[in-house]
């Protein structure tokens, strides 16, 4: 596959969420049509940039895995399909949700990040759906029930929450800043 690439961006080593805090800033550098390859090693930089191309408007082009390492090929947008980025509007904190558990209410905590990251540590009761896979499972969820959307920032549930209000998911809420701060229960699942 021939691609001509403008701009490479190393975003090896880095977690969720480095890569698509470095590709934001890069994209800025490029013009409208230019494609950036970007090199990850983060199993879930695939499904983020992805979903953030969605929501700019830039186009997501493909990954290409060579060995560890995953390259990620973005075209940036002309200014005319340009998106405004927008954030889900609702939150929730980690002290409301921490609430809402211990007082036994009936909430569904949809955790987007991947299964590995989910098995170190989660919060019980916590259904496991990586962000790429949220398209092909929404079926899964409960939509009677308040859902608290959880990563490891409130990066990708940002972008869950917006996908799961698109398709007509009441009640939805992303919980920020995300498990690397969650002090509540938590469980590992090996």
């Amino acid at each position: 596959m021939q691609v001509t690439v403008n701009k490479v961006l190393d975003a090896k080593g880095l977690a969720c969420p480095m890569p698509i805090v470095k590709t934001k800033k890069e994209m800025t550098q490029l013009e409208s049509g230019q494609v950036m390859e970007i090199q990850a090693t983060d199993k879930g930089s695939t499904a983020d940039i992805k979903a953030w191309a969605q929501s700019t408007g830039n186009q997501y082009l493909g990954t290409v895995e060579e060995g560890d390492v995953l390259k990620h090929y973005l075209r940036k947008a002309r200014a005319e399909e340009e998106k405004t980025e927008i954030s889900h509007p609702h939150v929730a904190s980690l002290d409301e949700l921490l609430k809402k558990i211990e007082g036994n209410e009936k909430v569904t905590v949809l955790d987007v990040r991947e299964p590995a990251e989910y098995a170190f540590g989660h919060i019980p009761g916590a259904i496991n759906i990586p962000l790429g896979e949220l398209e092909q499972r929404f079926h899964e969820i409960n939509d009677s029930e308040d859902i608290h959307v959880i990563c490891r920032t409130g990066n990708r549930s940002d972008l869950a929450s917006q996908k799961l209000t698109e398709k007509g998911f009441k009640n939805v809420k992303n919980v920020v800043p995300g498990m690397t701060e969650w002090t509540g229960p938590s469980e590992k699942s090996h």
